[in-house]
């Protein structure tokens, strides 16, 4: 696999910045597409992107543009960074500018609504002759951005693709593991979100440690039971991907998700939660998403019924754990001793 030579980021938000910052700073041309002039010009001006990620100097060779055919010319790598209710409008704006040799890789962590849809699925609807891939794990923006000690994991059945990821991103506090398991690593950071607004919520309230524990790894035992019925490998949820990436989402502020839940727990309603933020936090519409299709599909998941009642029916916390406590004991590990 030959070095990358010129790299294009689609979308201007916290983590797509930071992704092209980490190319520019590696000596590589990198082009970061974003929808709106002013920020583009911001950053021209200030080398910062003040809205996402102020403090943050930008590499003087980053290109922010609002052009989208000049800043896919040439790009052998695509990093695809736009919140999931976008997702599928930016990606069939790009197709028109994309060759078939131009590798594509998502970082959205979501589900299109009205159709179930993972950004791969979308990926493979919109390019059916790209290959693609997908980027996720305990990647908090701001704390990459701090150059803290990271890592995460490109999957791809591709192994040009992952290689070329691992090679473009990886320095001195950026590590990309690798997987063949697309649908499980863009799964674990799709379901996290949904946890993490949980999280939020409990230590708000003031549950203690153990709570806290319990709560995670039950979160773990749902996401992976509901992996595995769409398909996905369930070692993946041991991973950066799975583990990894529910602990960070589930215990650090720097959480947009966490923050909904904590904004909630504090008695705001949903709306102000959300406004507060001023940023998308994707477990929002997850959750619903999410609970729809587990009842389709008849999967146990306590946890989201229990979160589903409180954020949209707003139902008592209270009680809602009550109930949830009272519910049949069930297995410890779901694939030791797996239900009926």
């Amino acid at each position: 696999m030959c070095a990358v030579n010129k790299v294009a980021v689609l979308g201007g938000g916290s983590f797509g910045t930071v992704i092209a910052n980490i190319v520019a700073n590696k000596g590589i041309s990198v082009s970061l597409w974003m929808r709106s002039e002013e920020r583009v010009a911001e950053i021209k001006a200030t080398g910062e992107n003040r809205r996402y990620l102020p403090g943050y100097s930008l590499a003087e060779s980053l290109e922010p543009t609002t052009d989208m055919a000049a800043a896919l010319e040439g790009a052998e790598l695509v990093f695809v960074s736009i919140p999931s209710q976008s997702f599928r409008q930016v990606v069939h704006q790009a197709a028109a500018f994309l060759r078939p040799e131009q590798m594509v890789v998502s970082t959205t962590k979501g589900i299109e609504a009205g159709t179930f849809s993972l950004m791969s699925e979308i990926l493979l609807d919109e390019l059916p002759r790209t290959p693609i891939g997908v980027l996720s794990g305990p990647n908090l923006a701001k704390e990459v951005a701090n150059r803290c000690l990271t890592a995460t994991v490109v999957a791809s059945e591709s192994d040009e693709l992952r290689q070329a990821v691992q090679r473009t991103l990886h320095n001195e506090y950026f590590r990309i593991y690798a997987s063949s398991d697309m649908y499980g690593v863009e799964l674990g950071g799709t379901l996290k979100n949904i946890y993490a607004i949980a999280a939020g919520l409990s230590t708000a309230m003031g549950m203690g440690e153990n709570t806290k524990s319990m709560l995670m790894t039950r979160s773990l035992a749902e996401m992976s039971r509901f992996a595995v019925c769409m398909g996905a490998n369930p070692m993946t949820f041991i991973g950066l991907a799975g583990v990894g990436d529910l602990i960070v989402t589930c215990m650090s502020p720097l959480s947009r998700n966490y923050r909904v839940g904590y904004a909630l727990g504090e008695g705001k309603t949903l709306d102000q939660a959300v406004e507060s933020l001023g940023q998308v936090a994707e477990g929002v519409s997850t959750l619903k998403h999410v609970k729809a299709k587990a009842e389709e599909m008849n999967v146990y998941m306590p946890l989201v019924w229990g979160l589903y009642e409180v954020v949209f029916n707003q139902a008592p916390v209270a009680e809602v754990v009550k109930t949830l406590m009272l519910n049949e004991q069930s297995t410890d590990v779901e694939f030791v001793l797996p239900r009926e």
